[in-house]
């Protein structure tokens, strides 16, 4: 199994809003419309059909009863062909070989070009302020049945400044329509978002922010990364993009946001201020959080571009979804990076594992080196930037194992392990308040920390020479056996319809 695989292959970013993604998008024909769903139900119904899918198509929903005309809902941006297309990379490459080729041209040297500040965009074809401000009148749906409210940010992301430093960030932050005027700003601890309100409150100010609903793909994907603290993540995507971000600024706060993003709220989070927010169903496939008091922002202005997108990307949970699917590739590629510029040798393969919400379960494959080698990389995946967050299993193996295939990486950890011996445990790691295994008392004292298993599932080091050898076909007679025989299996899903 190749370290190098998707090698060579240039990417390149085709659009540069979500607009010119969704024209992409429908040339590859997946992408369907629907007209007249309710924001009530339907929507949440629709998602709960389609998100959960490999193959799923990209929905826009239109006409949404209660809303303007025009006003539309986008989701499932990341599956099928397009995730490829997403990424700016040929269609022929699988998910591990898309996630290598994102990490060699865009990570191996992360290039940060600095935004432009302009005077106007089309995000500024409409602009509300005073008593017309209405929040409610996007297509924000329930996502899901027991969802605390319309949750107007999932495909979303917020901008802040520190005000100690000045430094710019944006992140993926949850909105829950709180009234006409007000949403919802939930940051977890240890979020840059969070850090920056802490600053503001410890000041007795005011947070502004800008709250983008509906910006290209890969400033939202940017935003739920985990980029070096003091590093603005739209800046990150000009150096993807090789150009700089046109961003124009606020007209209350100043802060900057893309130009042509489609929807824009802007305002103030008083960190003194509170409201009750959720329950919604999260990533981890239960209502954690629970129905808490949290801080919300009040809307001062809002900006949209004519027949605005609003960008849906709900987490459904209890398996793969959209969220885990772009979080699999783009966290992978990050992990795997991370590892190498530790100075860990012979790094094959890393995945995030959908399952899990691309966060909770790692697999790497490793060319074991040296004694310690496995125990080194497992801990360092375990706790680096790209992996830190809800962490919870780290599973290392030799390079003969796939470690994108879930049977594999279990069949590893279950056949080249000793529990007792095999086994390292990290206590006081941070963890994320979807974790449902936070008790009550963790939750009340604020203590979101959990520990972390680091599995090595390598032969042992010491006498893997004289282990076992493995049945597991060569590549060469996996090739042939799939070159003469494949043709059995193809279309065996038609027979019988």
């Amino acid at each position: 199994m190749s370290s190098q695989s998707g090698n060579n292959i240039d990417g390149k970013i085709a659009y540069d809003d979500l607009r010119e993604w969704l024209v992409l998008a429908d040339q590859l024909g997946e992408v369907e419309y629907v007209k007249g769903a309710s924001w009530e139900e339907d929507i949440g119904l629709a998602a709960e059909a389609v998100l959960r899918e490999e193959d799923g198509p990209c929905v826009v929903f239109e006409d949404v009863p209660g809303c303007p005309k025009g006003f539309r809902l986008l989701m499932n941006m990341f599956a099928g062909t397009r995730r490829n297309m997403t990424l700016g990379f040929p269609d022929h490459l699988t998910k591990w070989e898309l996630s290598n080729a994102y990490r060699e041209n865009f990570l191996t040297e992360q290039k940060i070009i600095k935004h432009e500040v302009i005077k106007d965009g089309p995000v500024f074809e409409n602009i509300i302020t005073g008593e017309n401000i209405d929040v409610r009148k996007f297509p924000s749906p329930v996502w899901h049945e027991n969802d605390g409210g319309r949750y107007i940010g999932t495909g979303t992301y917020s901008i802040t400044r520190d005000p100690e430093d000045g430094w710019l960030n944006a992140g993926s932050y949850r909105a829950q329509v709180h009234g006409p005027k007000e949403v919802g700003f939930l940051t977890a601890r240890g979020h840059h978002g969070y850090i920056h309100r802490q600053k503001y409150a410890a000041r007795g100010e005011k947070m502004p922010v800008c709250m983008v609903l509906g910006g290209d793909p890969i400033s939202f994907y940017f935003g739920g990364t985990e980029a070096p603290f003091g590093t603005f993540e739209i800046d990150m995507v000009g150096g993807i993009r090789g150009k700089p971000m046109q961003l124009v600024e606020g007209k209350v706060t100043g802060l900057p946001f893309p130009a042509n993003a489609e929807i824009v709220l802007e305002g103030y989070v008083d960190p003194q201020e509170s409201e009750m927010e959720g329950p919604f169903g999260e990533w981890t496939g239960h209502y954690a959080g629970g129905r808490e008091p949290r801080t919300l922002l009040r809307i001062e202005a809002i900006y949209h571009r004519d027949d605005p997108i609003l960008l849906g990307v709900p987490p459904m949970g209890q398996g793969p979804d959209e969220l885990a699917r772009y979080r699999a590739v783009m966290r992978s590629a990050m992990l795997k990076q991370n590892i190498i510029d530790s100075g860990v040798p012979d790094i094959h393969q890393v995945w995030c594992h959908e399952t899990g919400g691309s966060r909770m379960l790692h697999g790497v494959s490793i060319k074991q080196r040296y004694p310690g080698h496995a125990r080194q990389a497992g801990q360092i995946a375990a706790q680096c930037r790209a992996a830190a967050y809800a962490s919870k299993y780290v599973i290392v193996t030799d390079e003969d194992v796939d470690v994108t295939k879930l049977d594999q990486l279990i069949w590893a950890m279950m056949v080249r392990t000793d529990p007792k011996q095999s086994i390292d445990f990290i206590t006081g790691a941070w963890d994320s308040p979807a974790d449902p295994m936070l008790t009550p008392e963790q939750r009340k004292a604020g203590n979101m920390t959990h520990s972390v298993a680091v599995i090595d599932a390598c032969r042992p080091f010491h006498w893997r020479d004289k282990f076992p050898m493995s049945n597991a076909p060569s590549p060469e007679v996996a090739r042939k056996s799939q070159e003469k025989f494949g043709y059995l299996m193809k279309d065996r899903s038609k027979r019988g319809q």
